[in-house]
């Protein structure tokens, strides 16, 4: 098997303790960086490489860190007007997914 098979079988098997240690490691390493930070290389190359990335000038990979969850509708001080229907503020979902979201912030 080459590299990126190995690569491909280690990402499956994601309860193994080398990987929960690597995944541990990586988030925290995360956390520490900017929310829109330019990398050098991709986490997963085999799979970038599916997607069509080319270890060449000209591709370019960012992480981006974006607030996952519903969205919050913003009021004043709380308070709510309308029909009791229209008085939500917790569930409300976004229209958009979050890849589009990160792409534009980039």
């Amino acid at each position: 098997m080459g590299a990126y098979k190995y690569l491909e079988e280690f990402w499956r098997k994601k309860q193994s303790d080398v990987f929960r240690y690597l995944a541990r490691l990586r988030t925290w390493e995360y956390r520490q960086l900017p929310a829109i930070h330019r990398c050098s290389r991709p986490t997963r190359p085999d799979k970038a490489r599916k997607l069509g990335y080319k270890a060449k000038q000209g591709f370019i990979i960012y992480r981006v860190r974006i607030k996952r969850g519903d969205r919050k509708t913003q009021v004043a001080k709380g308070i709510v007007y309308g029909k009791p229907k229209h008085q939500g503020i917790n569930k409300n979902k976004a229209k958009r997914n979050l890849r589009s979201v990160a792409e534009e912030r980039v």
